[in-house]
């Protein structure tokens, strides 16, 4: 691997981690979406640093972003944008929406009704909105971070099976070990951090680093490995609905970013085996659900952890 390009990943993932302490593995995913061309779902308790990760990634990059703080009275042109008359002209004039950045931070994406969810599905898969039957291309990179408190149900909305399958990841933050929550007690307020946390990529450099995704070789065994994993999701007696085909894909293209997170310029069995839980998880339907999002959402891993440890590892 071309040393500049192993350079530039680790110095963007030392730099989101001046914010996030004890998070490496988390810091890795978020980086691993962003060279995947991936969208990433946050999801976890409140308090415990989802949007300190997605500020941190977006200031560590040179380029536009927008936090939209997702309510249930939002529409899908608070999002989009509107076409507004100059009186001037007597022509309609497009204002872009906060979705037109590089970097979005959708913050309690499941605080706004599915009409407004759905919204972002074009973006997300197809790179384009369309708003008044014109096309309009998003920046790019671009890269839709979501955020989602799965213990609350008062005022919210469950994310459609389409939309969750639009994001390349779902990562859970956890509790920081013990001497990183010291550390982050004696910080007190991550905002001063933030924002004094300057850039260390612009958007060419990583539009350059996603690239160079494509080029990371996948031997026939692993990429083989990796279709016995998602076909595996399909057979298993407890999982109700197994992975689809672009969950494959999502899956080829997340190790090939991995590799490249790790410094190399192949992809490893031990990247598919860390990849596969992220990747896959969100998009199956177990068939004994928990009682709540945290629950259902750990039975999907340990689902797909099992059907992982039953594929046997290419030599």
């Amino acid at each position: 691997m071309n040393p500049s390009v192993a350079e530039k990943v680790q110095k963007l993932v030392g730099n989101i981690e001046q914010v996030i302490f004890g998070k490496r593995e988390v810091v890795k995913l978020c980086v691993t979406g962003l060279l995947a061309h991936g969208h990433i779902l946050i999801e976890d308790i409140p308090g415990i640093g989802k949007t300190t990760l997605a500020q941190g990634l977006a200031r560590s990059i040179h380029c536009s972003f927008n936090r939209i703080q997702f309510t249930s009275d939002m529409l899908p042109s608070d999002i989009l944008g509107v076409s507004v008359l100059n009186m001037k002209t007597s022509d309609f004039e497009f204002r872009p929406g906060p979705i037109f950045a590089n970097v979005v931070l959708a913050d309690e994406i499941n605080r706004t009704p599915p009409k407004t969810q759905s919204a972002l599905l074009e973006a997300m898969s197809e790179f384009q909105v369309s708003v008044d039957g014109a096309t309009r291309p998003v920046p790019r990179p671009f890269l839709v971070l979501a955020t989602q408190n799965p213990i609350e149900y008062e005022g919210t909305y469950m994310l459609p099976e389409s939309q969750l399958d639009r994001f390349m990841l779902r990562v859970e933050m956890g509790y920081p070990p013990n001497e990183d929550e010291l550390h982050i007690m004696r910080r007190k307020d991550p905002h001063k951090v933030l924002e004094n946390l300057k850039p260390v990529l612009t958007a060419s450099e990583v539009r350059d680093l996603q690239d160079c995704v494509g080029d990371v070789t996948v031997d026939e065994s692993v990429a083989r490995y990796m279709l016995a994993i998602v076909q595996g999701t399909r057979q298993d007696e407890h999982i109700q609905l197994g992975a689809s085909p672009r969950a494959s894909v999502a899956l080829y293209e997340a190790c090939q970013a991995r590799a490249i997170v790790e410094s190399r310029d192949y992809v490893t069995p031990g990247d598919v085996k860390t990849m596969a839980p992220p990747v896959l998880s969100h998009r199956l339907l177990v068939k004994s659900r928990g009682g709540d999002l945290v629950s259902a959402a750990r039975e999907r891993v340990r689902a797909v952890k099992e059907v992982v440890k039953n594929v046997p590892i290419p030599v």
